[in-house]
């Protein structure tokens, strides 16, 4: 019986909400508001140079604020809004009827006893969230009035976090309560007014008590009101301030419905889909469910910020800050996705030691799967990398109020055009981000150009990445067995260029007869046939080491670049030969430069121009097998030469970004906070 009357309680509180939230929505979207607003009250309320403030009004008009966050949200939607509400059922049911609209409330001192629960904590709560960025709104004379009283608690606070308050006047066709405040309660298809005062600073300044400080709030807030309510009357302004006209319309949490709905219809044929993957090795068949938002490992408790990098260049550019951020708070537990398995495998070789470290793969964009996975893991903070941008990730993020932040964000000028095709998408998932630290001026000013709000100073993680591990004993059994051997290294070649480096290697062999050639796929399980391609050359995941027979062995392992630089003096980067199947783009040439290698690549080097160009002249351009071929005879011919591009190399990527990974973890932590 008791379990039955609880299951009915709950749904009959359900509907209660539904219906409440239900007919407030319709009534203030029906409604045409206008806005008086104090230009300095509106700089405050849109958060428009960073600063925020605390918003003060009369609890009678508590039931018209979402229309007020409906005006402020769109004009700056990394805002955030948290409004002080009573700790006793009335006040819990107003926080779950707003809470949707994404009007976040911090429990309140007073219970239906007025006894005093948790007063200094909600004080710590609004501290905090008005320190980083968002405003708090409070009803000085509520939760028991008297009415339209100001109350001591809201002048303190304004006081305590240096920050002004700026009165709210509201009114509107409707009806009132004969409750003690007189409540506003409004109706569809009429009018509303808010009046938006001048902000208040310093309430407590010049000797003033704490009355004092609190009879100019209320004559402030009184003030806003009978403004409004004369305006309404009269249906005309008489006071200076600019005033607007608005339909309300609560900001749309999907940047993208169209995308949602498209997800959402293709989700049962997705689960079949990853199971085609699973046969060619492209997903972990016991881990295919963690891609639908079903987690395979326990959240630990405390904090944890989510990090997501798609691929293997995305793991190694965020692994100094996941390290930097684990460093500076020893309470923080870090979740890591990724979208393919080799990333997954580089997670768990690279950061092995790490028990404060959690990998995961992550959901497919599908809103029903990202709520499980959210839900499951509810993460304080979410970090983005590089190119990948998810709609209903990002919008399912925002609607769980939850900061998400781009780091080495790369927006190439193909994506650029794609984005551009649909720029009130990009624009949607762009300004929600808290922040996007770009990876080159070019990439930033194209997010700008998208719609970002926030775009940090440029520099590329990659730059500051420690060197690649290698395994200590398997660099001394190998250049033991290659002492005297001359080795170049062709690095995460792609297909379409093993065809080249194996013409310009036809032309070495007389000339460099002892030369053994690592190649290094990109995609280990190319090795197979890479390996076909040069005559059946001895493979590294099969065991098999060169011989002095060998001319090219086939690295098709994975993790290892380390050890391979470590052999070589002389590399070629790949993904960057005209012909490249996928359009090349380059890799990262900071990885070789760091372990004292002569560089050359290809033209095509678009995903990592920036990088190229802090490196200059020192790395070599080659377009063909014979520009290929010329290259590695000089640089084994001249030592010197190769000794003297190698050391500029390195120079220039030590004198890159010293001081960004302190400066994205500051930012990163920051996230917590907010």
């Amino acid at each position: 019986m008791t379990a039955f009357r609880f299951s009915s309680s709950s749904l009959l509180r359900k509907i209660l909400i539904s219906s409440v939230r239900g007919y407030l929505g319709l009534t203030l979207r029906t409604m045409r508001w206008t806005f008086t607003v104090d230009p300095a009250a509106r700089r405050l309320l849109t958060a428009q140079d960073g600063h925020t403030a605390i918003v003060a009004f009369w609890h009678e008009a508590l039931p018209l604020t979402p229309a007020l966050w409906w005006w402020a949200e769109p004009q700056n939607p990394t805002l955030r809004l948290h409004v002080l509400i009573s700790r006793n059922k009335d006040g819990r049911l107003i926080a779950d009827i707003v809470g949707p609209w994404r009007i976040w409330s911090i429990a309140g001192s007073s219970d239906t006893r007025g006894k005093n629960k948790g007063g200094a904590a909600a004080i710590r709560r609004m501290r905090a969230r008005l320190r980083h960025g968002g405003i708090v709104a409070i009803t000085p004379d509520g939760p028991r009035g008297p009415r339209r009283q100001a109350q001591q608690g809201a002048a303190a606070l304004a006081a305590m976090v240096k920050m002004p308050i700026v009165p709210i006047g509201a009114t509107c066709s409707g009806f009132r309560l004969k409750s003690w405040d007189r409540m506003i309660i409004p109706v569809p298809f009429g009018n509303g007014r808010f009046v938006c005062g001048a902000p208040l600073f310093h309430l407590n300044a010049d000797g003033r008590s704490a009355e004092e400080a609190g009879q100019i709030l209320s004559d402030a807030i009184t003030d806003a009101m009978d403004k409004a309510e004369a305006a309404m009357h009269r249906r005309t302004v008489t006071h200076q301030a600019p005033t607007e006209e608005f339909r309300p319309e609560p900001l749309d949490l999907m940047p993208s419905r169209l995308w949602a709905t498209v997800a959402t219809v293709l989700a049962p044929a997705l689960p079949f889909f990853l199971r085609w993957r699973q046969t060619s090795g492209k997903e972990v068949a016991a881990r295919v469910r963690e891609k639908m938002g079903f987690a395979s490992r326990s959240r630990p408790t405390g904090a944890l910020i989510w990090f997501h990098a798609a691929s293997v260049g995305e793991v190694v550019s965020i692994l100094p800050l996941v390290e930097n951020c684990l460093c500076q708070n020893t309470r923080l537990t870090v979740l890591v996705t990724t979208g393919t398995v080799t990333a997954a495998r580089m997670v768990e070789q690279r950061m092995a030691d790490a028990a404060r470290v959690i990998h995961q793969f992550v959901p497919l964009d599908v809103p029903r799967w990202g709520k499980r996975f959210l839900g499951y893991w509810q993460p304080q903070a979410a970090i983005f990398t590089e190119s990948e941008l998810w709609p209903n990730l990002i919008g399912l993020c925002h609607e769980r109020n939850l900061p998400v932040a781009l780091v080495n964000g790369r927006l190439s000028a193909a994506s650029f055009r794609k984005w551009q095709k649909v720029p009130r998408i990009a624009k949607r998932m762009l300004e929600r981000f808290a922040w996007i630290a770009p990876r080159a001026l070019e990439d930033a000013q194209r997010f700008e150009k998208l719609g970002a709000r926030t775009v940090l100073a440029s520099g590329d993680l990659k730059t500051v990445a420690s060197p690649l591990p290698v395994k200590k004993e398997a660099l001394q059994s190998l250049r033991a067995q290659l002492v005297g051997r001359p080795v170049f290294l062709a690095a995460s070649t792609h297909e379409g260029e093993e065809h080249v480096i194996r013409k310009a290697l036809e032309t070495l062999r007389n000339e460099i007869p002892d030369l053994l050639t690592l190649i290094v796929p990109r995609h280990p399980e190319r090795g197979a046939e890479v390996g076909a391609l040069f005559s059946g050359a001895p493979r590294r995941s099969l065991g098999m080491v060169p011989q002095k027979a060998d001319a090219v062995w086939i690295c098709d392992t994975l993790g290892e670049l380390g050890l391979f630089y470590r052999l070589a003096d002389v590399v070629f980067i790949g993904n960057s030969l005209p012909g490249v199947k996928g359009g090349g783009g380059g890799h990262n040439p900071f990885e070789p430069a760091r372990l004292n290698c002569a560089l050359a690549t290809g033209p095509l080097v678009h995903n990592f121009e920036e990088a190229f160009q802090k490196l200059g002249n020192s790395v070599a351009v080659v377009k063909t097998a014979t520009d290929l071929a010329q290259w590695v005879r000089q640089m084994f011919a001249d030592p010197a030469l190769r000794a003297h591009n190698a050391a500029t190399s390195k120079e220039r990527v030590s004198a890159a970004n010293e001081h960004l990974v302190d400066r994205l973890t500051s930012r990163a932590l920051d996230l917590l906070k907010s």
